[in-house]
């Protein structure tokens, strides 16, 4: 029966390049053969680009590496149906709006993007959408296979022992507190904003199209270029007030004006699927007024004051009057952005925001700044107050410092290791065939080395 299914796949593979060759019916060429999965060419060039259109350079050999992305994606996808392992329609979709949006947004549109693609967004996405699919399976897959490894101290110590001279030396860390406030319209200067969008909504129902007055008026960056569309989400996906309203609508009805942490709304709902609804909106952002940050200031000086004075922890204060929702709860300490998954508050100093860094360069361990105006990153204008829990000095890793980090970096370790090993069982016993057009990439030679010897 394997022997069957063998010559059966060559055969199909044969059958499907005899198709592609010049002076005849041209349908498309396959790349390689992963088992009972084909790849096409075709397939190949829509990641590359996709790849371009990131802002990346042109350079041919990048397909080498997206074939070797989709070689192993092919093998996990193999695996996955023999383990009932899937993903829903409505994930699949979000992640084709997503990526469809940025590559609008890149593009400056989507007439830009359509010229560029010589073809419509709408069969961009049909094409799309099979990769993508396969892509997430394989990422669910990935998962499956190693959600289950832990290491345990003495394993940490081993791994730590096998890096001998090859030991890290890590950078100053830090461990930084922050109190954000933002500042607080009025309602009266809130009207303003919310008279905006509410004549917004007036034309509409007056018959002026959606999406148009969303490219030319919302100010959500994310998807005022798409007409304001959102693509389908779930109820855990948007803020409650946003929520709210998708939900109960029918489709093509519009909201009345509503406000969130963002700002103002109006949404029109095009389709309802099971728990998920397709929509776009419009947003109208209330800008901070001079008044604002004036009743702000004096606000904030408050806060600093209770603080010196012992009146309040910092930790306290920051679960009292914090704006910032990703700190305010961990005692207003900052987490390390590039491994949040550890929770670790400790950062290397070149990882900084450098407005943060020039405030704690001179201060004292367990000292607090006080209150200096700063932009955030959306813009917006506030307050903050920055305390310094603690510094440690440039060193080479040690268990007893350590410790987490190189917990991590073991654990990272085993998790390689299975998947190698796991790949490699894989490719031994999968029918694997790459055609000829990729015989100089040096990421294929331990798939191509593998072909050779199944036959």
């Amino acid at each position: 029966m394997k022997k069957f299914f063998l010559v059966a796949t060559a055969l199909i593979c044969l059958f499907l390049n005899s198709y592609a060759q010049p002076g005849k019916h041209n349908i498309d060429k396959v790349a390689a053969v992963v088992g009972n999965n084909i790849i096409l060419l075709s397939d190949l060039n829509q990641e590359y680009t996709q790849y371009l259109y990131q802002g990346n350079p042109p350079n041919e050999s990048i397909k080498c590496r997206i074939l070797q992305n989709t070689l192993t994606q092919k093998l996990l996808k193999q695996q996955a149906e023999i383990d009932s392992v899937m993903v829903e329609d409505g994930q699949v979709d979000d992640e084709v709006d997503k990526r469809m949006r940025s590559m609008m947004q890149r593009a400056g549109g989507q007439e830009r993007l359509e010229q560029f693609l010589n073809k419509s967004v709408l069969q961009y996405k049909d094409e799309m959408r099979p990769t993508i699919k396969d892509g997430l399976i394989a990422q669910k897959m990935q998962a499956k296979i190693t959600e289950n490894i832990n290491v345990t101290p003495m394993e940490v110590e081993k791994y730590f022992k096998s890096l001998g001279d090859s030991i890290p030396e890590f950078n100053t860390e830090v461990e930084v507190g922050e109190i954000i406030l933002d500042p607080k319209l009025s309602r009266a200067e809130k009207q303003r904003f919310r008279d905006k969008i509410e004549a917004l909504r007036l034309r509409i129902k007056g018959g002026d199209d959606f999406g148009v007055l969303a490219k030319t008026y919302s100010e959500d960056p994310g998807s005022s270029a798409d007409g304001g569309d959102l693509g389908f989400f779930d109820r855990s996906m948007m803020a409650k007030e946003f929520t709210a309203w998708a939900f109960k609508l029918k489709a093509g009805e519009i909201s009345p004006v509503f406000e969130t942490e963002f700002g103002f709304h109006i949404l029109q709902v095009i389709e309802r699927r099971g728990e998920q609804v397709h929509a776009r909106h419009i947003l109208i952002r209330p800008v901070t007024t001079p008044e604002s940050l004036t009743r702000l200031k004096l606000h904030a000086d408050s806060v600093y004051n209770k603080v010196i004075a012992n009146k309040l922890s910092f930790a306290a204060a920051a679960n009292i009057y914090s704006d910032n929702k990703e700190s305010k709860y961990n005692g207003g300490m900052m987490l390390n952005a590039e491994n949040v998954q550890a929770r670790t508050t400790f950062i290397p100093i070149d990882k900084l925001d450098p407005s943060v860094f020039l405030v704690i360069d001179t201060m004292k361990i367990g000292g607090i700044s006080k209150p200096d105006l700063y932009t955030a990153a959306d813009g917006k204008q506030g307050y903050r107050l920055l305390y310094l829990k603690s510094k440690i000095p440039p060193h080479k890793a040690n268990m007893a410092q350590d410790f987490p980090k190189i917990r991590d970096a073991a654990q990272s370790d085993k998790i390689n290791r299975t998947l190698s090993e796991w790949f490699e069982k894989r490719r031994e016993s999968t029918y694997i065939k790459i055609d000829d057009e990729f015989n100089t990439c040096d990421e294929l030679k331990i798939w191509t080395k593998t072909a050779t010897a199944a036959k």
